[in-house]
């Protein structure tokens, strides 16, 4: 049993329902220590982050990523316990076996065996890790972000170990994610009886036309790294439950998710302008979760490219593709991010599961990377 599978296997056996981490940071901390990292513990609420540091000088590679995992749905659909580690036929079974306990572990176990081999490296390695990515994500890495921002203390290149191979381990590399730009909508009208059309305003009726141009307009034409932006409705309330009463009001949620060709700044200004063309009375919050972000070609990605080049023989693919990680804050101390991690069909799903293979592949891969970079 390799050293990557045995702590994979410990990891998934701690229940860390986000936020809770459960005793991960420890175990992980317990392996960091002896190789000369410095270990600082940032609580913030309920949730544990870990900063985890070996060396002073630059450039700095970080590894990051979370402990937490989402919740395992019934019990009774899944083929052994979710957080009672399995192995069959070659594949690790168990929540957060792919997102992303076994990624932790591989990287891990790299930076063990690198640092074994170059304890006199150059630069330093980090590792950010937080037990609030799958929830609300506001006491997480964010927090350990701004308390390295406080200290000016910037990271050069990182890798974030989210789950993003699409058929084989090591296809596809994130080198940057869109930015996510949410609305919640109120449009005002005039409640009253549904048989006295001529006393009333319909919120729902008024709202309609600006929906459906919303919907119809090209608001960039992304560009050779991002797909177009789009505008989605997620929610649409309206109405007292009677079927006889006209409401006074609609709410509407809905969201942007923008490349690097518009602004946040410009998306409101149009979608305002949309609105006040059709003579909405209307109320709208905005809620910015995520700046867009590229790495483009460099050091970064040069290395991990090389690095799965010559474990698995793969030419890796750069994608922008799928929805926010972490990476998205740690891009505003870090100008090279990018994720990189085994195959994601199963991330979230009944019998969640990584080939044994994959992981150690994986493993070889983050410390071909630290060697391409560090050595």
């Amino acid at each position: 049993m390799s050293e990557t599978l045995q702590l994979a296997q410990q990891l998934i056996a701690r229940r860390s329902l986000t936020p809770a981490d459960d005793g991960c940071l420890d175990i992980i901390g317990a392996r960091l220590a002896p190789l000369g990292f410095s270990l600082e513990k940032i609580r913030c609420g309920e949730v544990d982050n870990l900063w985890a540091r070996r060396g002073n000088g630059g450039p700095l590679m970080c590894f990051a990523g979370h402990t937490d995992v989402v919740p395992s749905g019934p019990l009774d659909k899944w083929r052994s316990d979710p957080f009672i580690p399995a192995v069959r036929d070659g594949m690790l079974y168990g929540r957060g076996a792919a997102d992303m306990k076994g990624p932790l572990a591989a990287f891990v176990t790299a930076i063990e065996r690198f640092a074994a081999g170059y304890p006199q490296h150059r630069g330093s390695i980090a590792v950010l890790l937080t037990s609030d990515e799958e929830g609300v994500a506001v006491d997480g890495t964010v927090r350990v972000v701004e308390a390295l921002q406080q200290r000016n203390e910037l990271i050069d290149y990182c890798i974030v170990a989210e789950p993003t191979s699409e058929t084989r381990s090591g296809d596809t590399i994130k080198n940057g994610r869109r930015g996510s730009l949410s609305g919640a909508l109120t449009v005002r009208g005039v409640q009253g009886h549904i048989a006295y059309p001529h006393l009333v305003r319909n919120p729902i009726h008024l709202a309609a036309p600006a929906i459906a141009e919303l919907a119809a307009t090209t608001w960039d034409e992304g560009n050779e790294h991002f797909p177009p932006t789009s505008w989605q409705v997620s929610n649409i309330h309206g109405g007292t439950g009677a079927t006889n009463v006209v409401p006074g009001t609609v709410d509407i949620l809905f969201n942007f998710r923008f490349s690097t060709a518009s602004t946040v700044d410009g998306l409101k200004s149009r979608a305002h302008a949309i609105l006040d063309k059709h003579g909405l009375e209307y109320d709208l919050r905005w809620e910015l979760s995520a700046k867009p972000y590229l790495t483009p070609r460099g050091n970064l990605v040069d290395a991990v490219r090389a690095a799965i080049r010559e474990v698995t023989g793969l030419d890796a693919g750069l994608s922008t593709g799928g929805g926010a990680s972490d990476g998205r804050f740690i891009a505003d101390i870090c100008p090279q991010v990018i994720e990189l991690g085994p195959l994601n069909a199963t991330i979230h799903k009944i019998d969640e599961c990584v080939a044994v293979a994959d992981l150690d592949a994986l493993s070889e891969i983050y410390c071909l990377t630290l060697r391409k970079l560090l050595a």
